[in-house]
């Protein structure tokens, strides 16, 4: 997993929306906790260029920056749609988490 020091506040900013907190039954804490565990899998990309605007919702711009910057083997999202001509342009696979979850259980 890759993601920019902008990208990896964003999750933390979304899981702690009171939406988000009511959705899960978690307190802060616990997302913090989630959280910390997650930042030791996830290798950290640095922005060296930047394309933007590329994407019709420019709060996915940031996913797409980490994935080029960080060769990634594959964007992976729900969001299909919003991603699929700008991951073919930089050869970016684009994959479902289903598709990826596939793949590792049965490879």
């Amino acid at each position: 997993m890759l993601a920019t020091p902008p990208l990896f506040l964003e999750y933390e900013d979304v899981l702690k929306r009171s939406e988000q907190l009511a959705a899960s039954c978690l307190a802060p804490a616990d997302v913090d906790i989630a959280l910390d565990a997650l930042a030791t899998l996830i290798e950290p990309v640095e922005t060296h260029l930047s394309w933007r605007p590329q994407l019709s919702d420019p709060d996915d711009e940031m996913v797409l920056e980490a994935a080029i910057n960080g060769r990634a083997d594959a964007l992976v999202t729900y969001n299909m749609a919003h991603f699929r001509v700008a991951a073919a342009r930089f050869g970016v696979r684009l994959a479902r988490p289903a598709d990826i979850l596939h793949e590792v259980v049965e490879p």
